[in-house]
């Protein structure tokens, strides 16, 4: 099978803390999504930034991970709905992305909670997401919880 490509694009105008960009994906699901200075660094965020745009990635693999995970295990899910936080921390040599913490909560008709957990642990270390994001960051946990 050939590798798969997907594309997004991005711009910025001006400076780095009065200038404004956008962030838009191949697909049209993301089209201009306004980023700047405030929305990455401040509060209230006032459009998007590159660190809430990698945690729903992250949250969107990891809940098709699970799912791939529990298929394989003869459990079909009704849903997960998965929560990304990222960790942005300023430190002696600027900011890094430091911490990622996935709470997962899944809707799985004949498993037990222990099954459940252990099913989102190992889509945790199998994730692409995870897998690309695991080497720089200093912790990547997983909160999984079953619900009905």
């Amino acid at each position: 099978m050939a590798d798969i490509l997907r594309h997004a694009s991005a711009t910025w105008a001006g400076d780095l803390q009065s200038g404004t960009g956008t962030a838009s994906t191949e697909s049209g699901a993301l089209r201009e999504a306004r980023v700047s200075f405030p929305s990455r660094f401040e509060e209230p965020i006032t459009g998007s930034n590159p660190e809430e745009l990698i945690a729903g990635a992250h949250a969107a693999c990891f809940s098709m991970a699970l799912a791939a995970t529990l298929g394989r295990q003869g459990h079909k899910p009704k849903e997960i709905r998965t929560r990304a936080t990222i960790t942005l921390r300023k430190g002696e040599d600027g900011f890094k992305i430091t911490g990622m913490h996935l709470a997962t909560e899944g809707n799985v008709p004949g498993i037990d909670e222990a099954t459940f957990k252990q099913a989102a642990e190992m889509a945790k270390e199998t994730c692409p997401v995870s897998a690309l994001l695991k080497p720089g960051l200093q912790e990547l946990t997983v909160e999984a919880k079953l619900v009905a």
